[in-house]
């Protein structure tokens, strides 16, 4: 086996470049110094201004919409948006009620609203409940003749105390709601 013989590596240095296998030396341009581990970091802040711009643009959007959708209604006629007060807990209580006309009391069934009125003979009829719920109509009483008949209202504590008082002094009529 005949070996060949090794030929000597590429530099600058050789004696004799034609017999080298090196390419010629070429002179290296000039170039910006790297900067390893810095763009990421530009990146990321370029990424992060750009939310915050697009949540800005949306907020205006927001805000512009609203008020414009008020302004709408506005031109429409209608009344502009009312914030409720929060609501306030009512205790309802049962009051029996004595109703002059029995007939109308047939006509009710437990879950009807209905309007109390007290007419009195001296002065023009008056509202005592307005849309009290029917809880309960019992069954007519025998050998009772014009007495009316009864039905119990579930109503606020007042407006109770208001329909005992007018039932002892007007005779009462309920309007259904």
């Amino acid at each position: 086996m005949s070996r060949t013989p090794a030929r000597p590596p590429c530099s600058p240095s050789s004696p004799s470049p034609s017999s080298s296998t090196c390419p010629p030396a070429r002179p290296v341009p000039p170039f910006p110094p790297l900067r390893v581990g810095r763009a990421g970091g530009r990146l990321r802040r370029a990424v992060r201004r750009r939310r915050r711009a697009t949540a800005a643009g949306l907020a205006v959007v927001a805000a512009a919409l609203a008020v414009g959708g008020a302004q709408a209604r506005a031109s429409r006629g209608a009344a502009p948006p009312v914030a409720k007060p929060a609501a306030v807990v009512v205790r309802l209580v049962s009051a029996p009620v004595r109703i002059a006309d029995a007939a109308t009391v047939r006509l009710l069934r437990p879950g009807d609203r209905v309007d109390v009125v007290a007419a009195e003979r001296t002065g023009p009829p008056r509202v005592v409940a307005a849309g009290a719920r029917v809880a309960e109509v019992p069954e007519p009483e025998k050998g009772v003749g014009d007495g009316g008949a009864l039905v119990v209202l579930s109503v606020p504590r007042d407006t109770a105390r208001a329909l005992v008082g007018a039932g002892a002094v007007a005779r009462l009529a309920v309007t259904l709601c």
